[in-house]
């Protein structure tokens, strides 16, 4: 597979430049470009200091890394993020934290057993990753009914349960 070239902006002062952990990773862990607070039931974007150029017939996805999904109660909005082709922004990152109530003291995503409570973003944590991912064009053809095209499975939501099928 070859390489997709992106061309990558870097606009604050210390902003760190995405790269592959390992070889076969699918994933860039993605850095915050300044400390950013997330108090309890609060929904923030936080700066990466990186713009994009992604080219036609791709996007870049944002997803969480699991480490801070499993450890605390911080979440990225809505994963997976899009970037399309066409945005020239800097890249943000949409976390909430889902903490139900606050502690006095603020909690930073290296803690473990998924405390409540206020957290800080430090300038440097990596706090979510990204995939290039292909995006093939949808070409609709209007039909009167969809029921004779292909396999209808039938049910709707929830309607294979959740236990092992027998």
């Amino acid at each position: 597979m070859s390489d997709v070239e992106i061309f990558l902006e870097v606009i604050r002062e210390g902003a760190i430049v995405p790269e592959y952990a390992n070889s076969g990773d699918a994933g860039m862990d993605i850095y915050a470009a300044e400390d950013v607070l997330i108090e309890p039931s609060k929904t923030v974007i936080i700066p990466t200091g990186l713009k994009m150029a992604i080219p036609d017939g791709y996007e870049i996805q944002v997803r969480p890394r699991s480490g801070i999904s499993y450890n605390t109660p911080l979440r990225i909005s809505n994963s997976p993020g899009t970037i399309d082709s066409g945005y020239r922004g800097e890249l943000g990152i949409i976390m909430t934290n889902t903490s139900v109530n606050s502690k006095e003291h603020i909690l930073t995503i290296d803690c473990k057993e998924n405390q409540n409570g206020t957290y800080k973003i430090i300038k440097g944590d990596r706090i979510a990753q990204i995939v290039l991912q292909i995006v093939p064009k949808i070409k609709f053809t209007r039909v009167d009914c969809v029921n004779d095209i292909g396999i209808n499975r039938g049910g709707g939501f929830g309607s294979t349960g959740v236990r092992e099928l027998k």
